[in-house]
């Protein structure tokens, strides 16, 4: 990609999700009272209904489109540019916000929403993404198995099932079939902190 006016994650303001009623599935969880074979993922979760219209209005930094997130994460392309996140023998590159004093050998075992990057556009992920101006990391990843998702739960309410918060669950947990997903996660094993000057 020669000229990034936002990565490819970003949701466009034209991109307004497909209205839909969430409904109960008897002994299933929730659906969509229209629901589609692609709105499923393959284990099963049901995920959000963006539109789909990648460069049409204007960028919304700081707002993810779940379906280009999961693509990323499941192929491990760079949030950024789309191409293939960069790899070596230390493990794949992501950029993290610095969390460092969270707990000992942070990351490792932290569970992460957001796509790896490639060399080249780590400089526009420093640039463009708000939640990285505060304080980035670039780590290097060995281990880094799909978990679960992150989304909406919902639980019975009078007039049908209603949203009660947003969790991050793994793929094993009963309460995913109550989950309408936003975010495919990832957890990380292995990690090494990679100097930024190392990147360029």
């Amino acid at each position: 990609m020669s000229r990034t006016t936002a990565p490819y994650i970003t949701s466009w303001s034209a991109e307004l999700e497909v209205p839909s009623k969430v409904v109960e599935r008897p002994g299933f969880g929730v659906g969509y009272a229209n629901e589609t074979f692609g709105d499923r993922d393959a284990r099963g979760v049901l995920w959000q209904r963006p539109g789909v219209r990648l460069g049409v209005g204007k960028p919304e930094f700081g707002k993810v489109h779940p379906l280009r997130q999961r693509r990323a994460m499941r192929k491990l392309l760079c949030q950024v540019c789309a191409e293939p996140a960069d790899r070596n023998d230390d493990g794949v590159l992501w950029l993290l916000r610095d969390h460092e004093d969270d707990w000992p050998g942070w990351p490792d075992g932290m569970a992460c929403t957001e796509p790896p990057v490639c060399v080249r556009c780590v400089a526009v992920s420093l640039r463009l993404c708000p939640a990285l101006r505060r304080g980035a990391v670039a780590v290097r990843v060995r281990q880094f198995a799909v978990a679960g998702v992150h989304g909406a739960l919902y639980r019975r309410g009078t007039f049908g099932p209603a949203a009660v918060e947003e969790v991050n669950l793994a793929y094993d947990d009963p309460d995913v079939r109550w989950v309408v997903a936003s975010a495919l996660i990832r957890e990380f094993r292995d990690c090494t902190v990679v100097p930024f000057e190392e990147l360029t």
